[in-house]
C-alpha cells in the first residue's frame, strides 16, 4: 500500500466483506473459516504501525465520509467478532479447540488487563460483554480461584458461554448471566470490573456503575484510539467526581489498550 487512496480502499474492501460474513451467519459452522481468516487479517492489518501515517492523513481530512466509514466498520467488525466466538463455541461442541490468531492476541491481552491491582482468589471478578467464548472468566477463574460474572446482552452468546463454561471450565466458579449491571446484586461486591472492548455503551455504563459500586473497585476499560478504533469503541473522558484514570496499559502490537480507574475517593 503505497498511497492514502490505497488505504481507503482496503478499508472499503474489509467493511464489504465483514458485512457479507455477518449476513451469513445461521446458527452453524459454515462459514467460520472465512470469518476466521477475514478477522485475523483484519488484527494484523489494525496493528501493523506502517498504516499509522495514512491514519493521520485521513483523520484530518474534512467531510463524513472517512469518519462514517470508521463508525460502520467498528460496528461490523465488532458485529464479526461476536460471531466468530460463536462460531468458535459451536466449534468446541464438535470437538475442536484451535485458537485463531485474534483469540490468542487477546489471551496474551488478558495476561497484563489489571497491571498492579492483582486478581486473587478472594477477588470477585465482572466482565461486561462477556461473548460466546468467555476467555476471560476461563482464564482468570483458572488462575487466580476467583468468582467471576459474566454478563451479556445477547441470548444465544450466553447460551453458547455456559455450554463452553461447561466443557472447559467444570468446577470454577464462573457464573453467566444475560443481565444488566444494575439487575446483579453482584455488582455492588464486585472488586474488579471489565469491559469489552467491543460494548458500545461502555463509558455510559461506567457512568452508571458509580452509584452500583463499593469504594474500592477497580475497573478496566478495554479501548482503541487512533488506529485501533477502526476495531475497538475508543476512550472517553469521564466525570473527574466519579472516576479517575489510574493507570494506562499501552500495548503497541495488540489489538487494544486498557485503561483502569478508581473513584477518586481511593485513588492514591
Amino acid at each position: 500500500m503505497n498511497t492514502v487512496m490505497d488505504f481507503t480502499r482496503q478499508l472499503n474492501d474489509f467493511l464489504k466483506t465483514f458485512e457479507q460474513l455477518a449476513r451469513k451467519y445461521d446458527h452453524s459452522i459454515h462459514h467460520a473459516e472465512q470469518m476466521e481468516l477475514a478477522i485475523n487479517a483484519y488484527s494484523q492489518w489494525i496493528t501493523d504501525k506502517r498504516h499509522e501515517s495514512f491514519w493521520a492523513e485521513k483523520e484530518h481530512e474534512e467531510g463524513a465520509g472517512f469518519t462514517q466509514l470508521v463508525l460502520d466498520l467498528r460496528h461490523q467488525s465488532s458485529r464479526c467478532v461476536a460471531i466468530m466466538e460463536k462460531y468458535r463455541a459451536l466449534k468446541l461442541q464438535h470437538g475442536e479447540v484451535e485458537i485463531a490468531d485474534y483469540f490468542k492476541n487477546i489471551e496474551e491481552c488478558i495476561e497484563k488487563e489489571f497491571g498492579s491491582f492483582h486478581v486473587t482468589s478472594d477477588s470477585k471478578v465482572l466482565l461486561i460483554g462477556s461473548g460466546a467464548f468467555p476467555m476471560t472468566p476461563l482464564l482468570i477463574a483458572r488462575r487466580t480461584g476467583a468468582q467471576v460474572v459474566g454478563i451479556d446482552i445477547d441470548e444465544e452468546a450466553i447460551g453458547l458461554g455456559r455450554t463452553v463454561v461447561n466443557t472447559l471450565g467444570a468446577g470454577l466458579r464462573i457464573h453467566l448471566q444475560k443481565a444488566s449491571v444494575h439487575e446483579l446484586d453482584f455488582t455492588k461486591e464486585a472488586t474488579h470490573i471489565i469491559f469489552s472492548s467491543t460494548v458500545a455503551m461502555k463509558y455510559d455504563i461506567l457512568n452508571q456503575l458509580h452509584s452500583l459500586t463499593n469504594e474500592h473497585v477497580v475497573v478496566a476499560m478495554r479501548y482503541g484510539n487512533g488506529l485501533k478504533s477502526l476495531f475497538n469503541y475508543p476512550q472517553q473522558e469521564t466525570d473527574p467526581l466519579k472516576w479517575r484514570l489510574v493507570d494506562n496499559i499501552l500495548r503497541p502490537h495488540d489489538v487494544f489498550d486498557i485503561a483502569l480507574y478508581q473513584k477518586p475517593s481511593h485513588v492514591g
